[in-house]
C-alpha cells in the first residue's frame, strides 16, 4: 500500500510498475518462454534498482553521522522509505515463487521440460551429475574458508556464491563408530566457506540426460550443491545457501568541471565494482547464526540484508535452454519496411516530398540506418552532426558515421558518456570515431545531453546548403529498436533545421548562446515553460466553458512542478488522460485534487518508451514528440529536445495509436490513487494494442480511421 499524501514516492511508484512486470509472467495466455522472460525482466530490473536508487538511499544513511539536527527529519524519512521498500520487495518475492514454483515450472513440465529444484532428484542422473562436475567444473572453482576479524574477504557484484557450513573430520573419521562420530561432532567446529558460481564459464543451467522423451535442466549451483563433498574433503558439508551483493552502481564523479571528464568517467568505472553494498541477498532459510556470521565477515549492516529465496539471479531466464523453439515462444513480428521509400532515388529525395513518421518497433530500423549510410557515400553531403546517448554494440550507426568521416564528410558526433551502465561502450564508440576522424565532443559537466537528433547538410544542385534531420523519442540504437517502441521523424522542415543547428552550434562550444527555440522545445532553452504555457491554456480554456483535453504518454512522470500544473488542470475542469508505463507521482482520481485525471500503464511484450504530447488547443490540437520525460533530472539538468508534428496525416497517425493505446484492454491496467494496477473491464471488443498497432502497420492503415475495432474519441467536450 502506498502511503498517503499528494505525491506517490517515485521509488515506491516504480515498484508499483516492476510488480506489473512480475504479472505478465502469471498470464497462462501467453506462452510459457514469454512468461520467463518476464520473470527474467524483473529481476534484471529490481537488481538495477538496489545498485542505483537504493543505494543512493543507503548512501545517504551512511551521513547519519555528519548531518545538521535539522536534517534529522530526512534521516528519519529515509530510513522510514528503505523499510517500506523492503517490505514491498518481500511482498513481491512471494508472489514472484508463487508464479514460479505453482505456475511457471508445472506448465514447462506439461511440455516435457523440467527444472530439478532439489539435488536428491538427481539420483537417475547420479553418475552424469558427477562425470560433468569432476571434468568439466571442477578446473573452475576455487572454495575459499571464510575467516572472520582476521582475512578481509571481498564479495564482486552481482556475482553468485554459495555459502557452505562445514565442520572438521578427522583423518581416521570412517573408522570410528556411530557414536564416537556423533560425539565428535558435537565438539568439531563448524567452519564457513564461500565459493563463486562460474556463470562466466557455463551456462546458468546444465542439460542433463532425456528420459523417455523428458528433457531435463538443472541448475549449475545445484550441481556444485550435489558435489561439495567432493570440493571439501575432511569436512562434513552441513548445508549450504545461495547467496549475492549487489553493489552502488551510481558513478559519483566529483569536480565535473575542473579536469578531464573522460579520465574521470573512467577512473570512476573502476570503483563501481567495489562501489558500497546496497543489498545482500540471501536464502532465507539461511540459519540466523550462519548469517550473522557472514554479515560480521562481509562488514555489512542490518538494513542491507534482504532475504530472498533459494536461486538468485533470475534473469539468467533470458537463457534458459528451449528445446521446442520456436514451439513455446512468442510468434514473431519482423519489423516491417516502408515500401514507399522505394519510389524515390534515395531518402533525400523523399524527404523533399514529405516528412515521415517511423513507429519502431513496428517499422524497420534499418530505415534510419539507411539515412546515414546514404548521407556517408553521397558526394553531394557535406556535414554530420548526430547526438549519442546508447548505441548498441558493434553498432551500425556508428559504422555510418565513421564511413562518412572515411569519406571526407565533415562528421560532428556528441556523445554522452554519463549515460548509466552505457559509459564503457560510449566511451569505446567514441575512441572508434576519433581514430576515424569523427569529432568527438563529449558530455557537459553538470549536465547529460538526452536528446535523440541527427542533422544531415547536403548541398543542392543549385548551390544551396539543404538540411535533412532524423528526431526521436529513442536511442541511435538498432537492437533497441527492436523491442522499445519509439517514435522517429524524418524531416527536411527548414524551421527544423535551423534550430537543429543552432542547438548544435551550443553543443560544439559551450559558450555559444543559441538564439531562441520557436520550433523545437530544448530543455535548458524553455522547454519546460513552454509545456506549462500548453497546460495553463488548457485550464483557460475549460474555465470559459470552452472544449479543452491533454493527452500524454510518459515513461515517468515524477516532477512536482509539472505534477501540481496537472492538478491544477484537472481542478479546472479538463479532462486529462496520461499513459505512464513506469514512476508516475501523480496520485490519480483523488476528489478534488485529481478526479480529472485518469492514468493508465501498459505492459506487453515491447517497452512502451515513447514520449507523446497532445493538446486540445482550442481545437487546433497539438502535438510534440520528444526525448524527455516529466522528472526533474529531464527538465533540469538535461539538454532533451521535443518536436512538433504539424503534418495533417502524421498527427492522423498519432491520434490513432494513441487512441488504440487508450482503448487497449487487455495488457492495460488503470492506476488508482494507491498506484494498485487495476486490470480493465469492460464490454468492448478485445484490444491490445502492440498486435493492433502491428497490424496496422502492417496493412498500411495507421492514420486511416478504419472502423473496426471501435476506439473511443480522443478528446471530450466540456461545455
Amino acid at each position: 500500500m502506498i502511503p498517503e499524501g499528494k505525491y506517490i514516492n517515485r521509488d515506491l511508484s516504480w515498484l508499483s510498475f516492476n510488480y506489473r512486470v512480475l504479472l505478465e509472467a502469471s498470464d497462462d495466455s501467453l506462452p510459457i518462454y514469454e512468461r520467463l522472460k518476464f520473470l527474467a525482466i524483473y529481476s534484471s530490473n529490481m537488481g538495477e534498482f538496489y545498485r542505483v536508487r537504493v543505494a543512493s538511499i543507503q548512501r545517504l544513511l551512511q551521513l547519519s553521522k555528519k548531518i545538521s539536527p535539522d536534517e534529522k527529519e530526512k534521516l528519519k524519512a529515509n530510513e522510514a522509505l528503505l523499510e517500506a521498500i523492503h517490505k514491498e520487495v518481500f511482498r513481491q518475492q512471494e508472489t514472484f515463487g508463487d508464479i514460479f514454483h505453482q505456475q511457471v515450472l508445472p506448465k514447462l513440465a506439461e511440455h516435457n521440460i523440467v527444472l530439478l529444484l532439489d539435488t536428491p532428484s538427481y539420483i537417475a542422473h547420479q553418475e552424469f551429475v558427477r562425470n560433468f562436475f569432476d571434468e568439466e567444473i571442477t578446473p573452475y572453482l576455487h572454495p575459499e574458508l571464510l575467516r572472520k576479524n582476521k582475512i578481509l574477504h571481498f564479495l564482486r557484484d552481482t556475482t553468485l556464491y554459495l555459502a557452505v557450513k562445514l565442520r572438521n573430520r578427522p583423518r581416521n573419521y570412517e573408522q570410528l563408530l556411530p557414536a564416537e562420530k556423533l560425539i565428535l561432532a558435537e565438539k568439531k567446529r563448524v567452519r564457513y566457506a564461500l565459493i563463486q558460481i562460474p556463470t562466466h564459464y557455463f551456462p546458468r543451467f546444465i542439460e542433463l540426460p532425456s528420459i523417455d522423451g523428458v528433457r531435463y535442466y538443472a541448475f549449475l549451483d545445484d550441481v556444485i550443491r550435489y558435489n561439495l563433498e567432493r570440493v571439501f574433503h575432511g569436512y562434513d558439508v552441513l548445508s549450504s545457501h545461495s547467496v549475492k551483493l549487489n553493489r552502488n552502481a551510481d558513478l559519483l564523479i566529483e569536480d565535473e568541471d575542473d579536469g578531464n571528464l573522460v579520465k574521470k568517467v573512467a577512473n570512476s568505472l573502476k570503483k563501481r565494482r567495489v562501489g558500497l553494498p546496497s543489498r545482500f541477498l540471501y536464502d532465507q532459510e539461511m540459519p540466523s547464526v550462519m548469517l550473522k556470521y557472514l554479515r560480521d565477515t562481509f562488514e555489512l549492516k542490518k538494513r542491507e540484508l534482504v532475504p530472498g529465496g533459494r536461486y538468485h539471479s533470475f534473469f539468467d531466464f533470458f537463457g534458459f535452454p528451449n528445446p521446442q523453439a520456436p514451439e513455446l515462444e512468442r510468434e514473431p513480428t519482423p519489423p516491417l519496411p516502408v515500401t514507399e521509400f522505394g519510389l524515390y532515388a534515395n531518402i533525400f529525395a523523399a524527404l523533399q516530398v514529405k516528412s515521415w513518421l517511423l513507429h519502431f518497433p513496428y517499422h524497420s530500423y534499418d530505415h534510419v540506418i539507411s539515412f546515414l549510410n546514404q548521407a556517408a557515400v553521397d558526394s553531394q553531403v557535406k556535414e554530420i552532426y548526430a547526438t549519442q546517448y546508447r548505441v548498441a554494440s558493434h553498432s551500425q550507426v556508428v559504422s555510418a558515421l565513421i564511413r562518412a568521416a572515411q569519406n571526407g564528410k565533415k562528421v560532428t558526433v556528441f556523445v554522452e558518456i554519463k549515460a548509466r551502465f552505457d559509459e564503457a561502450s560510449n566511451l569505446k564508440s567514441a575512441q572508434e570515431m576519433e581514430e576515424a576522424g569523427v569529432k568527438t565532443i563529449y558530455s557537459i559537466p553538470g549536465l547529460k545531453v538526452h536528446a535523440k537528433v541527427a542533422m544531415v547538410l547536403r548541398q543542392a544542385a543549385d548551390g544551396t546548403e539543404k538540411g535533412y534531420a532524423f528526431l526521436s523519442t529513442g536511442n541511435f540504437n538498432e537492437k533497441t529498436a527492436r523491442i522499445y517502441t519509439d517514435q522517429g521523424y524524418l524531416t527536411s522542415r527548414p524551421e527544423i533545421i535551423r534550430e537543429l543547428k543552432e542547438l548544435f552550434a551550443h553543443l560544439v562550444d559551450r559558450t555559444y548562446i543559441p538564439k531562441a527555440f520557436q520550433t523545437l522545445l530544448v530543455a535548458q532553452f524553455g522547454l519546460r515553460e513552454r509545456f506549462a504555457e500548453m497546460l495553463r491554456f488548457e485550464m483557460q480554456e475549460a474555465q470559459a466553458g470552452r472544449s479543452s483535453g491533454i493527452f500524454i504518454k510518459l515513461n515517468n512522470l515524477e516532477d512536482r512542478k509539472m505534477i501540481d500544473l496537472l492538478y491544477e488542470a484537472s481542478q479546472a475542469g479538463v479532462e486529462v488522460k496520461l499513459l505512464i508505463r513506469g514512476i508516475c507521482c501523480l496520485r490519480p482520481g483523488v476528489p478534488g485534487l485529481s478526479e480529472n485525471i485518469t492514468v493508465r500503464r501498459i505492459v506487453d511484450q515491447f517497452l512502451e518508451h515513447s514520449r507523446i504530447f497532445i493538446f486540445h488547443n482550442a481545437g487546433n490540437e497539438t502535438y510534440y514528440l520528444g526525448s524527455a520525460d516529466w522528472m526533474r533530472r529531464n527538465l533540469n539538468r538535461r539538454i532533451e529536445v521535443a518536436f512538433p508534428i504539424v503534418e495533417p496525416n502524421l498527427q492522423a497517425e498519432l491520434k490513432e495509436l494513441m487512441n488504440i493505446q487508450w482503448a487497449d484492454n487487455v495488457k492495460a491496467v488503470t492506476l488508482n490513487e494507491h498506484l494498485e494496477n487495476i486490470p480493465i473491464k469492460n464490454d468492448q471488443p478485445p484490444i491490445r494494442t502492440q498486435l493492433e498497432i502491428y497490424e496496422r502497420v502492417k496493412q498500411g492503415l495507421l492514420g486511416k480511421n478504419p472502423s473496426s475495432p471501435p476506439i473511443p474519441l480522443l478528446l471530450s467536450s466540456h461545455s
